[in-house]
């Protein structure tokens, strides 16, 4: 079936449940844009989704990118798409107008990256990893070097890639080996392998920008030892044109279980010319401007994927004749079964609520980025960090699920390849692995964002969500969120404090604590949207406070018996 994007959805979210023209109104890099432009951005990116990228998934994933003597082919249709996708100033979406951007919010970005993913994950990937690197030396490179690449990346006719990962150095980046040596002209030549590097070589972008971690020569040992490089598969001369092949070369690419025509490459660097950008060994904290939105971006897949395969799901469930239902309609469709009802309003319940997430940190990434107000961008760094490993780690845990619950509604033909079910199971795997495993998600959140900030940070979380709930109308479902609240609190002081005489507990508890706070934050944002909704909302609302919140019981009780 052709992938219908959910534009209403999403204005629902734009529009009542966030009203961001009202939200980010006082910032001044967004005002000049209102609801009818976004409107009309969506639809165009959703008009692109299904009559560009969609048509070539399957193929994509069937054909995979290709490797001969370091070069890399993308399948068939991938540089036309592509071109189209350049030529649609799709990569330029969030960027410095300043550089050829367009300036718009992250809060919608996110929206259409989920369509983007919905129809084509592999495709997609190419193009967060290059706004990664754009938001990267935006923050951090100098006006020269701002001025030599950026045009470029945000036009598309370049693309990025983020080379940290080594062979020997999955997850542990202070083991990493890779050398930089300074040279005279103010240059650095840099030598080791990297690999798992998305987009790391490929035919559809003239130039590739390899933002690259290594080791200067008097460098500490471990991660703050660690620089970071702008290593140009083509050097650019100062006119910007481009000039002689680099020394970064792909050795090989991976035959993966999914994202095939995704290439994923082993980089090779032999005397490769590279520039420092940020301080010397500060580059792991330059770095992680990128990270963490690539860590939201590969959030967006797992929704992106779960969204596509509950669409299937549905329209298979209201097609499919199978068995006797309750009202004795023989042979019934399988949308009148209970358990099938079951199976898609979980599906529903965990895209729309993820969908809802990833706007509202869209907006504190725009408050954090681009407001002026002091106090406002302090409560929007601290609810992003809150919020990122959150929305990696549970958009991808639960879009995972998702795609296994929409091939079980297809039964038999959902494990086979011509309904396409299989490939989002195999696509949205991965997206609990890589940009820092979800296990090191729930590590960050429980070790870095609440012990490490001694509960600040989810203070901050409670008031931002406590102020909100005060504005709403009592009902049940409110009485459940606030009591939900309270017993974070509660439990959250109860990790703090056994922590600090059992330094094993938050290793234990990490991955229940994290699910944990996801659905509390999900059970606000269902009753934000119920209320926006005004009732229209309630019967998949109350299916969620029902049969999916109630997993909390079983997560508190695992959390307290480590406690």
């Amino acid at each position: 079936m052709q992938y219908q994007a959910p534009v209403d959805d999403m204005m629902f979210l734009v529009k009542d449940v966030f009203s961001l023209t009202e939200r980010l109104g006082d910032i001044a890099d967004f005002a000049d844009f209102d609801e009818e432009l976004y409107a009309a951005i969506l639809e165009e990116a959703g008009k692109f989704a299904s009559g560009v990228l969609q048509p070539i998934n399957r193929s994509g994933d069937e054909e995979g990118c290709q490797y001969k003597d370091g070069v890399v082919t993308t399948p068939k249709g991938f540089k036309e798409a592509y071109q189209a996708y350049v030529e649609g100033g799709w990569q330029s979406i969030t960027a410095d107008p300043n550089y050829g951007g367009q300036g718009l919010p992250k809060a919608l970005h996110v929206l259409i990256e989920e369509m983007f993913y919905s129809a084509n994950t592999s495709f997609c990937l190419y193009g967060s990893l290059t706004g990664g690197a754009t938001q990267l030396l935006q923050a951090h490179a100098d006006d020269a070097t701002k001025q030599k690449y950026l045009p470029n990346l945000i036009s598309g006719q370049w693309s990025g890639s983020m080379c940290l990962t080594e062979a020997h150095a999955g997850s542990d980046l202070g083991l990493l080996k890779t050398k930089a040596e300074p040279n005279d002209d103010g240059s650095y030549s840099l030598e080791g392998s990297k690999i798992f590097i998305t987009g790391g070589e490929h035919d559809m972008a003239e130039n590739i920008i390899h933002l690259v971690l290594a080791r200067l020569p008097d460098a500490p040992a471990g991660p703050k030892g660690i620089s970071l490089f702008l290593v140009p598969k083509f050097l650019v001369n100062d006119d910007g044109s481009l000039g002689e092949r680099n020394g970064i070369h792909c050795g090989s690419i991976e035959h993966k279980m999914g994202i095939k025509a995704s290439s994923t490459c082993v980089m090779n660097m032999d005397n490769a010319q590279g520039w420092l950008i940020g301080p010397p060994h500060r580059g792991l904290a330059c770095m992680f401007t990128m990270m963490n939105l690539e860590r939201l971006s590969i959030g967006i897949q797992g929704i992106g994927l779960g969204e596509m395969s509950f669409q299937q799901a549905d329209a298979y469930a209201r097609e499919r004749l199978q068995g006797k239902a309750s009202d004795g309609e023989a042979p019934a469709p399988l949308i009148k079964h209970g358990d099938v009802q079951r199976m898609l309003n979980t599906m529903e319940s965990f895209n729309k609520a993820g969908r809802a997430l990833g706007v509202w940190l869209g907006s504190y990434l725009d408050e954090t980025f681009h407001s002026k107000d002091e106090n406002k961008v302090k409560t929007a760094d601290i609810m992003s960090a809150w919020l990122t490993p959150i929305a990696k780690a549970y958009f991808t845990d639960a879009g995972y699920e998702t795609c296994t619950i929409g091939q079980q509604v297809f039964g038999g033909h959902g494990y086979v390849r011509e309904w396409g079910m299989e490939q989002h199971v195999r696509d949205c795997r991965i997206a609990q692995i890589y940009e820092g495993t979800n296990g090191i998600q729930a590590l960050d959140l429980i070790g870095r964002k609440l012990i490490g900030s001694k509960g600040e940070y989810l203070k901050v979380f409670l008031s931002e969500v406590n102020s909100d709930l005060d504005s709403m109308p009592d009902s049940a479902h409110k009485n459940k969120v606030s009591e939900l609240l309270t017993q974070l609190e509660q439990l959250s002081g109860k990790v703090i404090s056994q922590s600090a005489s059992n330094n094993e507990i938050p290793q234990l508890v990490a991955c229940d604590y994290l699910h944990y706070v996801a659905l509390v934050t999900y059970s606000y944002l269902w009753l934000k949207m119920e209320v926006a909704a005004e009732g229209k909302l309630e019967q998949q609302s109350d299916f969620f406070f029902k049969r999916v919140l109630t997993r909390t019981l079983g997560l508190k009780a695992s959390i307290e018996s480590e406690l």
